[in-house]
């Protein structure tokens, strides 16, 4: 994953002469020169390195302009843009029937676009020699709302494996990973025991993870790939063979062949139609959907297909409003071609 100067969680920039500090609660990246609009961009964690990486890359080819790439995760993304405070939405699952509601009562039509494949990686400190593999139902064992207060060592996960501490990291309330996560492990969307150490930055879980020998954690595949040293990455058994038999390893062409289940996930960015028609908006999504593909690859997440962007773009530019998910929120195995049936139907 490339490493870029806009994740320091203090940026200052220059905008209309001025020096100025752009300091948020969450990580920001903000940059540009005088003279162009702001494209204001909040969500996902996991988006963000995306849609951060473009950020910087159209702003080079695009001088006048200046965005600023926020984190306040999925949840937290989703009630800014409906209350119109930002021109796109991070996104690391669709949109729930509640944010389209809230959305439509502010009067904010959207469209939707996917940009990219992740795969959310379990993950143990490097320490940790004695478990190779996961196994779902040992996963939901762990994280169900059962096992708060109650699956508290190592020992009650797997027989043979030690009498120590479990520490548990996870993906905030407000993020997506943590909607996802649930789903795919549990069966239900925000059901999970509550006794972890959670954070919609997926930075403080790799550190929480990097240096404890007790942990567990989960996020984006793109994160584990930039820390890759300091974190061990845990094959996980769907016991689905038509999928792939046994244990699969989260990579980046597991991940793409959708053999990596049941943690692939697509990823979306949500525009307003108002704002798309701004021409600063128009360009960074312009941008985006021709030449972002690379930059995901760069970041450590899987790209869509040509088909794909060319699809999206298309849909964009037609203001194609809504979402091909029904408004069901977090949805489990999509494969990739699967979502280019669903992207070909609109």
């Amino acid at each position: 994953m490339r490493i870029r100067a806009g994740s320091l969680t203090c940026v200052w920039t220059i905008a209309l002469g001025l020096l100025a500090s752009a300091c948020s609660s969450g990580r920001e990246s903000a940059a540009g020169s005088a003279g162009g609009g702001i494209v204001r961009i909040d969500g996902s964690s996991t988006v963000f390195p995306i849609s951060e990486a473009v950020a910087e890359e159209f702003q080079k080819a695009s001088p006048g302009a200046r965005v600023t790439v926020r984190i306040s995760g999925t949840g937290g993304g989703f009630q800014k843009f409906c209350r119109a405070e930002s021109d796109i939405s991070n996104a690391s699952r669709p949109i729930k029937p509640t944010e389209i509601d809230a959305c439509g009562k502010a009067g904010i039509a959207f469209s939707e676009v996917p940009v990219a494949y992740d795969g959310l990686v379990i993950v143990v400190n490097p320490k940790n020699t004695w478990v190779d593999h996961l196994t779902v139902a040992e996963l939901k064992k762990i994280w169900q709302p059962d096992a708060q207060g109650k699956i508290m060592r190592w020992s009650q996960v797997r027989a043979g494996w030690p009498d120590r501490e479990l520490h548990l990291f996870g993906a905030g309330v407000d993020s997506g990973t943590y909607d996802y996560f649930t789903e795919a492990i549990n069966g239900k969307e925000g059901a999970s025991r509550g006794d972890f150490t959670s954070s919609e930055d997926d930075n403080v879980l790799v550190q929480g993870v990097a240096t404890d020998e007790l942990a567990l954690g989960f996020f984006g595949i793109a994160y584990y790939e930039q820390n890759a040293a300091r974190l061990k990455a845990v094959p996980v058994d769907d016991g689905k063979d038509d999928n792939g038999k046994g244990p699969i390893g989260p990579t980046i062409q597991s991940v793409k062949d959708g053999t990596y289940q049941p943690l692939s996930r697509p990823l979306f960015i949500y525009i307003a139609h108002k704002s798309a028609d701004r021409p600063e908006v128009k360009g960074y999504m312009d941008y985006y959907l021709t030449k972002g593909a690379a930059l995901v690859q760069e970041v450590g997440y899987v790209p869509l297909t040509d088909e794909g962007y060319r699809l999206a773009k298309a849909h964009l530019d037609k203001r194609v409003p809504g979402t091909v998910f029904g408004g069901g929120g977090s949805q489990v195995g999509v494969t990739i071609e699967q979502l280019l049936a669903r992207e070909r139907s609109k």
